[in-house]
């Protein structure tokens, strides 16, 4: 039961800095066309996941630790649903060039992140 409350606090804590990262971004980018905010978070989830992948790996992380960061942080903090909800909005705008480079990148981009991610986080174990 323990476990599964401080999921919930990070996973607050998580949905909360992004919502500080996105409207920080938001404030400073003014082209609508490309929805960074949200790539930009999904990216830096991804870089962050596979650092602690690497490191749950390595022993330097254990299972808890794991858990609370990237089920619970790191879920509240990415998010799919609004990446499509982005996609969506790009087709409505009949932006079909763009809803789809955004979202082949969205899709590839993080990935690499986490592959990044994981070779740091190897260096450094």
């Amino acid at each position: 039961m323990a476990t599964f409350l401080m999921v919930c606090v990070f996973g607050g804590l998580g949905a909360v800095t992004r919502f500080i990262v996105d409207t920080s971004v938001r404030r400073w980018w003014k082209n609508r066309l490309f929805p960074l905010a949200t790539f930009m978070i999904n990216c830096l989830a991804g870089f962050c996941a596979g650092i602690a992948a690497a490191g749950y790996v390595n022993g330097e992380v254990d299972y808890a630790t794991r858990t609370l960061f990237v089920v619970g942080f790191l879920g509240g903090f990415s998010t799919f649903s609004t990446l499509i909800n982005e996609v969506m909005a790009l087709l409505r705008g009949k932006q079909f060039a763009m809803a789809g480079l955004y979202c082949l990148l969205s899709m590839v981009v993080p990935v690499l992140c986490t592959v990044a991610g994981w070779g740091v986080a190897s260096l450094a174990y």
